[in-house]
C-alpha cells in the first residue's frame, strides 16, 4: 500500500477522500489480514539502515592522503637503497618511517572510532509500541509493524511512530521542537488545511518522532518507514556528502606541493653531481642516484602526520576540558577557521524552557525575573520589589494562581535539574506563581471538581474548584487567548474592586495584548467567576464561560541564556558572524536576535527571512541574501542544507567556513553538510549528536567561543611547527647541495678525487630522527604569542605555506647550510678558510653546527613577527625537547660507541664555542627579518 504522502500532501485533502484513498475504517480499523497484506508489501515501519562501512576499510581509509603517499614512497626508496648497499643491519629509515606512519594511522582510527549512525539513531526515537484500533478492538503492536490506513490512538505521553492525518481531537496538543524547532507545543485540529504549508503549521497532521504533550485524539497513518518526514530527514543524511574539512584540504595541497619539491631536489641533485663529478662507472652511478635518493628522504619531513595528529588530539583533550568533545581530529582546527556560525535557536541560543517574563493588569506591569524551570527570581514594578500587599500585588497573585489552576502540567527537581510534565506554557505559570513567595495561597486551598478542556477551536480552557478559604464557593478559573477570554468577560478586577468592563477598558486591556504581542511574547489572559453551589453541581459546559472577570494576562517566552549574548559579542570581535536559523514564528525569531544583539545597529537586517520567502529564491538570490541576513524563520530541514551551501559556495566573496549548532532531528543533515556540526550534549537528540562533529557537553553556546580559541590557537601552532620542520630540512638539503657544487671551494675532498659529502647518510637520519620529532612536538602546544582573537578568521584562500613563509623557510635553509659549510671550511684545509683538521673532525664540527642550528631555529620559528624573546620561557616543553636534543648531540660527538656508529670525532671545548656561535646566526637572522616585517607594516596575525 503506497503512503498519501508520496503523490500529494495529506494536509490539504478533507478526512474523507483521506480514508477512502487508504481503504481505511475510522470505527473498527483495519483488519488482521489486511494489515499483514499491506505489511508484506510495504515492509516494516524502520528507517533504512546507512551502508555500513567494514572495521577494515575504516582503518585504511586513514592512509589516504598525499604526505601519508609520500611517506610510502619513502619507504620504498629506502628499502631499495638498503637493499642495493647489501642489506647489512635493519633499514633504519624504512623502519623509522613505517612506525610513524602506522602510527599516525592508530591515532585517527581511534578518534573516529565512533562510526556515524545517525540513521539508527533516528530509529531510537521511534516509539517502540503504538496504541492502534484494529478488528475494532484498541491494541498496542510494534511500532514496526504500522502500515497505512492504521487508526492511531492518542493520548497524553504517546510518542507518534508514523506520519498522520488527524481524524479527530480533544485539545490535542503536539511537541514537534525537535523536528520543526517550534518551541511551543503546536494544537491540532481535523480541520483541513486551505493552502500548503510548511511542516510546523501543518496542524491536521501529526509527524513521527514527536509526542503527545495534552489531549487526545485519533489519525490515519498516512506515511510509514523513509516515507515520513522523519524518514526524509534520514535520506536527507544518507545523500549529504561531508565536505572535507579546511585543514584535510590544507595539507593535501602541501602533501602535493612536497611531492613536487623532493621530485625536483632529487632531480636537481642528480643533474648537479654528474655536471660537477662527471659518472665514468657503474659504481658511480649507483652513488649518484643514492646520493639524489637520500637528499629526496630527508626533505620529506616524515614526523608531520605524525606530529599533526597528536598535536589535533591534544587539543581535542583541552576542549573536552572545556566542555567541547570533539569526534574527528582534524574537526579540532576547523573552528578556529569558522567564519560563520549557524546556530539554532531553541535550546541553543535560548533555554528551551517557556517562562513567564510579564504580568500586565489594569493596574500597571509586572517583570518576572529569573529563567526557565528552576523557580529562582523574583517579581518587580518600576525597578523595584513587587509590594505583595499592594493592589498591584493582590492582583498579579490572582492571575499567576488562576493561570496555574487552569492547567494540568507538574513541575519537579530530579538530580538537581528541574523537568516538566505537561505542558510547557502551562509549567510557566507554576514557577512564576512559586516565586511570589508567602503571596502564593497555601497548597490545597483550590480543589478542582471539573474541567472544560482547550481545544484549539475554543482556545481556552476553564476549571471549576472550590475555594476552601470562602466556605467551599465554587469558582471557575479561565485561561485562552486574551482576545476570546475577554469577549466573555463582562467584568474587570482592578486591585480589589470589581468594575464594569465598558468598551473603554476594553480596548485598553486589548492594546496592553497588542504590546505585549509586539514584543514577540507570546500572551495568555486569565478570568473567572464565583457562583453558587447548586449551578457547580449540574453538568459542566460552556454556559460557566460567560459574565467572567477579567484579572490580567501573561507575556511569555522561551528567553535567551544569559551568556549567549557575550558569546555572541566575542564571536563578532572575533570576525565570526552568527546566523540564526529556526523552524520558531519569525515574530519570536526576531525578538531573541533584537535581545542577543544579533540584529540591529547594523549588524544585519531587523527583519526575519521566513522559509516561504526562501523557497522562492533561485541561487544568486539565495547567496545574496545569506550574506545580509542573520535571522532565519519557518525554516524546513532543506532549507538549512541550502543556507550551509549557499553560504559554502558564495562565488563573489571567500567561501565561508561553516559552523552549525542545532540540537533537534531537523538539524541533522545540515550539521552533517557544515564544514564542523556542533550538537547540544545535554538537550539534543541522538540524531544531532551522532551527525555532528562536535558536542557542547554543557549546552553552552559559550563554549564555541572558547572552542573557536582554541582552533585558532592549534592552527598557529601548526603553522609554526611546519615553518620548522621545512626551514629545518630544507638546511640539510641545502647543506649538501652545496656541499657538492662548492666542494672544491670549501676544501671538502679526500685526496684521491672521489666525490665527498659534508654528511653522511646516518648522520642525516640522525638529525631527522632528533630535530623533526621532539621540539616539533613541543611546538605544537606552543602557548599564543599574541591574542588570536584579535583578528578575522583566516580565509579559505590563505594558505598554510605561503609565499612569505616558503621565502622564510628558504632564507633560514641558506643560512643554515651556510653556517654548517663555512664551520666544515673552517676546520678543513685548502678552502677559503685554511683548516688543519682532518675531514671526518670537519665532518662532525659541521654536523654539530647543523643540529644546533635547528634547534636555535625552533625558538625563532614560534612567530614569524614576534621577536623569539618575547615570553621566551613560555613553553618549557620546547626547552625540555631542546636541552634533551643538545645532549643527545654531545653523546654521538663524545661516547665511542656512538664515534663509529656515526664517524664523528670528540670536539674540543673551542670547537663546540664556535659551533654555538656559528649556528646561532640562524637566530640573529631571523630576528633581523622579523625585525623587517613588523616595520613594514604587514605582521600577520596568529602565526
Amino acid at each position: 500500500m503506497a503512503s498519501v504522502s508520496t503523490c500529494t500532501d495529506p494536509s490539504l485533502v478533507d478526512v474523507d477522500t483521506i480514508v477512502d484513498a487508504l481503504d481505511a475504517d475510522p470505527a473498527r480499523g483495519l483488519s488482521t489480514p489486511e494489515v499483514e497484506r499491506r505489511l508484506a508489501a510495504g515492509g516494516p515501519n524502520e528507517l533504512a539502515p546507512p551502508p555500513s562501512v567494514p572495521v577494515w576499510r575504516t582503518f585504511l581509509a586513514q592512509f589516504h592522503d598525499p604526505l601519508i603517499y609520500l611517506l610510502f614512497a619513502a619507504i620504498g626508496v629506502s628499502l631499495v637503497v638498503w637493499a642495493i648497499d647489501g642489506a647489512a643491519g635493519w633499514p633504519a629509515d624504512a623502519v623509522v618511517i613505517t612506525v610513524i606512519v602506522v602510527l599516525n594511522a592508530v591515532l585517527g582510527f581511534a578518534q573516529q572510532a565512533r562510526a556515524e549512525h545517525a540513521v539508527q539513531a533516528l530509529a531510537k526515537m521511534s516509539a517502540p509500541a503504538a496504541t492502534v484500533l484494529r478488528d475494532g478492538v484498541r491494541q498496542r503492536v510494534p511500532t514496526a509493524e504500522l502500515v497505512p490506513g492504521d487508526i492511531l490512538v492518542l493520548g497524553e505521553g504517546d510518542a507518534v511512530a508514523a506520519d498522520a492525518r488527524v481524524l479527530s481531537a480533544v485539545s490535542l496538543q503536539m511537541s514537534e521542537a525537535s523536528l520543526t524547532g517550534e518551541s511551543e507545543p503546536v494544537s491540532k485540529s481535523a480541520d483541513t488545511l486551505s493552502e500548503p504549508a510548511v511542516l510546523a503549521d501543518r496542524i491536521d497532521m501529526v509527524f513521527a518522532g514527536t509526542a503527545v504533550t495534552q489531549g487526545s485524539g485519533r489519525a490515519v497513518v498516512t506515511a510509514t518507514a523513509m516515507d515520513t518526514e522523519l524518514g526524509r530527514i534520514a535520506d536527507l543524511l544518507h545523500t549529504t556528502r561531508q565536505a572535507p574539512t579546511p585543514l584535510q584540504r590544507e595539507m593535501s595541497r602541501v602533501g602535493r606541493t612536497l611531492g613536487i619539491a623532493v621530485l625536483v631536489i632529487a632531480a636537481v641533485v642528480v643533474a648537479t653531481t654528474v655536471v660537477v663529478y662527471g659518472v665514468h662507472s657503474p659504481d658511480e652511478v649507483v652513488t649518484v642516484l643514492l646520493l639524489g635518493v637520500s637528499l629526496a628522504v630527508a626533505a620529506v619531513p616524515e614526523g608531520l602526520p605524525a606530529i599533526l595528529s597528536v598535536v589535533l588530539a591534544l587539543g581535542v583533550q583541552r576542549m573536552a576540558a572545556q566542555h567541547a568533545i570533539v569526534k574527528t581530529l582534524s574537526s579540532v582546527e576547523t573552528l578556529g577557521s569558522a567564519s560563520v556560525i549557524c546556530s539554532d535557536k531553541t535550546g541553543t541560543l535560548t533555554k528551551g524552557q517557556m517562562t513567564v517574563g510579564r504580568v500586565v493588569t489594569p493596574l500597571g506591569q509586572v517583570t518576572v525575573t529569573g529563567v526557565g524551570y528552576r523557580p529562582d527570581g523574583q517579581l518587580l514594578h518600576d525597578g523595584h520589589r513587587l509590594d505583595a500587599d499592594s493592589d498591584l500585588g493582590h492582583q498579579t497573585a490572582c492571575v499567576l494562581t488562576g493561570g496555574s489552576l487552569a492547567g494540568n502540567a507538574l513541575v519537579r527537581e530530579v538530580g538537581g535539574h528541574w523537568t516538566v510534565h505537561g505542558d510547557p506554557t502551562e509549567a510557566a505559570f507554576l514557577v512564576a506563581q512559586t516565586k511570589l513567595g508567602a503571596a502564593a495561597p497555601p497548597a490545597g486551598r483550590f480543589r478542582r471538581i471539573g474541567e472544560i478542556p482547550f481545544t484549539s477551536d475554543r482556545k481556552m480552557m476553564t476549571v471549576v474548584v472550590v475555594d476552601t478559604a470562602h466556605a467551599d464557593t465554587p469558582v471557575a478559573v479561565s485561561k485562552g487567548a486574551p482576545d476570546v477570554l475577554l469577549e466573555r468577560c463582562s467584568h474587570v478586577q482592578v486591585g480589589r474592586r470589581i468594575e464594569p468592563l465598558d468598551p473603554p477598558a476594553r480596548r485598553r486591556l486589548l492594546e496592553q495584548v497588542e504590546q505585549l504581542s509586539d514584543q514577540a511574547f507570546r500572551t495568555l489572559a486569565v478570568a473567572y467567576r464565583r457562583f453558587d453551589p447548586a449551578t457547580a453541581s449540574s453538568p459542566l459546559n460552556d454556559s460557566i464561560e460567560h459574565e467572567l472577570v477579567y484579572t490580567g494576562l501573561v507575556g511569555i517566552l522561551d528567553p535567551p541564556r544569559r551568556e549567549a549574548a557575550d558569546a555572541i559579542a566575542e564571536a563578532r570581535r572575533a570576525g565570526v558572524r552568527v546566523l540564526m536559523i529556526t523552524g520558531d514564528h519569525p515574530r519570536t525569531a526576531t525578538r531573541i536576535a533584537h535581545d542577543l544583539g544579533l540584529v540591529g545597529d547594523g549588524a544585519g537586517s531587523p527583519a526575519a527571512v521566513s522559509g516561504r520567502e526562501l523557497a522562492e529564491l533561485d541561487a544568486p538570490g539565495l547567496r545574496e541574501t545569506v550574506r545580509r541576513c542573520s535571522v532565519y524563520a519557518r525554516v524546513t530541514p532543506a532549507d538549512k542544507l541550502r543556507i550551509v551551501e549557499a553560504l559554502q559556495t558564495d562565488h563573489e566573496g571567500p567561501r565561508e567556513v561553516v559552523a552549525m549548532t542545532g540540537d533537534g532531528v531537523n538539524d541533522a543533515p545540515a550539521l552533517k553538510r557544515a564544514d564542523i556540526g556542533i550538537a547540544m550534549g545535554r538537550s539534543g537528540t541522538e540524531v544531532s549528536r551522532e551527525a555532528a562533529a562536535m558536542i557542547l557537553a554543557d549546552d553552552n553556546f559559550a563554549t564555541i567561543v572558547r572552542a573557536i580559541r582554541e582552533g585558532r590557537g592549534i592552527f598557529a601552532n601548526i603553522k609554526k611547527f611546519l615553518r620548522y620542520l621545512l626551514s629545518s630540512n630544507m638546511g640539510e638539503v641545502l647543506t649538501v647541495f652545496l656541499g657538492v657544487v662548492l666542494a672544491g671551494v670549501i676544501g671538502l675532498s679526500d685526496g684521491s678525487g672521489a666525490m665527498v659529502l659534508p654528511l653522511l647518510a646516518t648522520q642525516i637520519l640522525w638529525i631527522n630522527l632528533l630535530t623533526d620529532s621532539a621540539p616539533a612536538l613541543a611546538m605544537g602546544v606552543d602557548p599564543d604569542t599574541e591574542d588570536v582573537m584579535r583578528h578575522p578568521p583566516r580565509s579559505t584562500s590563505e594558505r598554510v605555506i605561503d609565499a612569505r613563509m616558503w621565502a622564510g623557510v628558504v632564507l633560514i635553509g641558506m643560512i643554515t647550510a651556510a653556517a654548517t659549510l663555512a664551520t666544515v671550511d673552517l676546520y678543513l684545509p685548502g678552502g677559503i678558510l685554511d683548516g688543519t683538521r682532518s675531514l671526518d673532525n670537519a665532518r662532525t664540527a659541521g654536523f654539530t653546527v647543523l643540529v644546533l642550528a635547528q634547534l636555535f631555529n625552533a625558538f625563532n620559528a614560534r612567530s614569524e613577527t614576534t621577536t623569539a624573546f618575547h615570553r621566551p620561557f613560555a613553553n618549557r616543553w620546547l626547552w625540555a625537547a631542546v636541552t634533551l636534543s643538545a645532549l643527545l648531540q654531545v653523546a654521538v660527538v663524545h661516547l665511542p660507541v656512538l664515534n663509529d656508529a656515526f664517524s664523528t670525532e670528540p670536539l674540543s671545548a673551542r670547537q663546540w664555542l664556535v659551533c654555538v656561535i656559528m649556528a646561532s646566526v640562524v637566530l640573529w637572522v631571523g630576528e633581523i627579518r622579523k625585525l623587517i616585517l613588523r616595520r613594514s607594516g604587514h605582521p600577520k596575525p596568529t602565526t
